[in-house]
Order: structure tokens, then sequence, then C-alpha cells
């Protein structure tokens, strides 16, 4: 059996013979990010959709009725959620690194995409599974010279599963030229991007087996660097952007109202009416799936689901009330206090992140893989 991440130790002694280290402390730090990072995804994502002001949904909703009934349909009336798709990545910071006038960050970023099918009888399996490895660093004026970045590009894996990422290009979670103060979020933000194109991957894999009757849940928008205008798969996210105001009507029957009071109105088991957003390319609305008897604020409990309309086509009120209604029976079981986002957890989302998870090395085992040279100890002019 081969040493785990063998394939790290080039790329390390390559860079330690090419740049001075100042390796971080115990080898390797794991990047802790606050606030919550689906959050800002959703932010950087829909950030052209701070101002709601159309409805996407057929027949068309009233402003003075935002709300409608979804009881929940299990899954012996109608098994409408067949699959279901969740990324999971952990970043580390390894060291800062010194070449000529320029000190940047190192980082290494553990990604990961998994599938779960749920058969007729209620057994949930993994399908397919992705996995890799980044190490993230900066190029040009920002961090290695291209000599060096060259050479380090060769140190690719032909399979992939081993890749350095240059951390200035841009992508939707990274769409702002890069700064010197902005390198280490900014590596969050490429292993991120990095982990959604596995996903997109995994949907693809699918394709062919998704219809009417059988649905995929993606954990998270369905917007990345482009629109994923896949049929039969909707988007749900757990954590989303708290800032957006809706406005209803024009002229001096306008009504304005933030997400906050629209939400603390929303019942158990009930839904919003369906929201244009991206020129409506996607329809999304709100989902509770909880008592608020049960949660501490208002925003808890509550799911945000997009759904892709290519053609910018209104959804069927039929579709989205089906839709909403079982994913509400989605919402068991997560125990309280296992993770922040109980409130909210689709079981079969979580087996995938756990899916993930299992797979991922352990900070142990990354911290044997990192090891940097000893810097030589200057000779002493003193008594031996």
């Amino acid at each position: 059996m081969g040493k785990p991440l063998q394939f790290l130790g080039p790329a390390i002694e390559l860079l330690a013979g090419q740049v001075s280290i100042l390796p971080a402390t115990g080898g390797a730090v794991v990047e802790l990010q606050h606030p919550d990072v689906d959050e800002i995804e959703d932010r950087l994502v829909n950030r052209d959709a701070g101002e709601i002001t159309d409805f996407l949904e057929t027949p068309e909703p009233s402003s003075s009725n935002l709300y409608r009934s979804t009881p929940p349909i299990f899954r012996a009336e109608n098994h409408l959620f067949r699959f279901f798709i969740d990324g999971s990545l952990r970043t580390y910071f390894l060291a800062t690194a010194l070449e000529a006038d320029r000190s940047f960050p190192i980082q290494l970023a553990q990604i990961g995409a998994a599938v779960m099918r749920r058969d007729g009888n209620g057994s949930i399996c993994c399908t397919s599974r992705k996995n890799r490895i980044l190490l993230l660093l900066p190029t040009q004026q920002m961090g290695l010279s291209d000599t060096v970045w060259q050479e380090m590009k060769r140190l690719r894996t032909s399979d992939g599963s081993f890749e350095p990422v240059d951390i200035v290009e841009k992508t939707s979670l990274t769409p702002r030229d890069a700064t010197q103060d902005d390198l280490r979020d900014r590596g969050g933000g490429i292993a991120r991007h990095r982990m959604h194109q596995l996903e997109i991957g995994l949907i693809k894999s699918t394709d062919g087996m998704r219809d009417a009757a059988s649905w995929l849940i993606l954990d998270g928008a369905v917007k990345l660097d482009e629109f994923i205008s896949a049929p039969y798969l909707i988007g749900v996210a757990k954590s989303f952007r708290k800032d957006p105001q809706f406005r209803f009507g024009r002229g001096r029957t306008t009504q304005r109202r933030d997400i906050t009071s629209i939400l603390a109105g929303l019942e158990f088991a009930h839904r919003t009416v369906a929201f244009s957003s991206h020129g409506g390319k996607v329809a999304f609305w709100y989902v509770r799936l909880r008592p608020q008897a049960q949660l501490d604020y208002p925003l808890m409990g509550v799911v945000k689901v997009e759904l892709p309309r290519p053609d910018g086509s209104a959804v069927p009120t039929e579709l989205a009330d089906l839709l909403s209604r079982a994913l509400v029976a989605e919402r068991n079981v997560t125990p309280y206090g296992q993770d922040p986002r109980w409130h909210c957890h689709l079981y079969p989302i979580y087996l995938a992140e756990q899916s993930i998870k299992n797979q991922f090395y352990s900070q142990e085992v990354l911290l044997g893989a990192v090891r940097w040279p000893r810097p030589s100890q200057p000779q002493s002019g003193g008594l031996p």
C-alpha cells in the first residue's frame, strides 16, 4: 500500500527549494470561515438579486397572499426525490511563502462531492463520489514566478486527484481582482468553486435517470459560473442571504417588505409563492420545514428552493406545491446538536455530506505528509 498523500512530497520540495517558507504552527491549520460560508456564497451568486420585483408562478400570485399550504407528501404516496447531491470541503493554511519582495499564503484543500440514490424501498446508497486535493497558490505579481508555476503544474496527477490551483483566477465566488490582503479568503472561494464543478459533473452522471417521477435535489444554488439547466432538478439552500428587499406593485400602490417579515409570517408546512431571479431563468421560493415554536428566530427551519427555468417560463403552481410537499417530508432526521444546521437538514443530503467527509484524510495524516525541510543552522563561532 502506497504512502498516503505521497504526491504532495514533490510539491513541498519544489516550493521549499524555490521560495523561503514560514510554516504554520504545527504544520497545518484548518481554516475556519465565519460568518456562514453558504450565506456568503448565496450573496455572491445572487448579487444581482438584492431587490425582487416579479413573480415567476402561474397563475400569477397576488401580493396580498404570499403563502400556500404544502402539507408533507411522504414516499409511500409519491416517491418524488430519488437523487441527492452534496459537496464538502476543508481548507488548511500550510505556510507563508517569501519570494523576492513578495509574501503569500500556501493553502491545501480537500474537496469532494457525492450523489446518493434512494431505491423504492427507501434504501440510500452512494452511486458516485469524487474527491480531490488542491494546492492553492497565487501566481504572477501576487505569488509564484511563472517559471516556478510551470514546474508546479507538471506535478498534477494524471487522474486529477491532485492539482496545484492558481487562486488569482476569477470565478463567480471570486469575481474581483486579487489583492494581497484577500488571498487566504480567496483560496477558500476557489476551492469551493472547484467543489461545485465536481457537483456539476455528478449531475450529468444522473442524466437519463431523472424524469417527472424521479427528481434530484442539489444542495445549494442552481447558478454557479453558469446556470444549471438540467431538467427535474431543484437546488435547496439551508443558508441564504438575509438582505433581499421585495417590492410589489407600482406607483402609490407599491409595497416593500424585507425577507425577515415575509418569513416570519410563513407557517410550518407552507411555502411562499415563487419569485423571479436572474432575468426569469430561476424561480425561487421558501419552504418552512419546522414550526417556529421549536426554533430561536423566524429564519430558522426555512430552506430556499431554486428551480431552473432556462426558457424563462413561470413555474406552475401545482408543480411548486408538489415539490414543496415532498420537500417537507424530507426534513428528518438530524439529531439536535449534531450540526448547527439541524433545523433545515434534509437527511439524504446529510448522508451525502457524511459520505464525502468519511473519505477525507484526517488532519494527522495531513500533518505527516506536509514536512517542510528544516532550515540549515548557521555555524556558531563559539565553543562546541
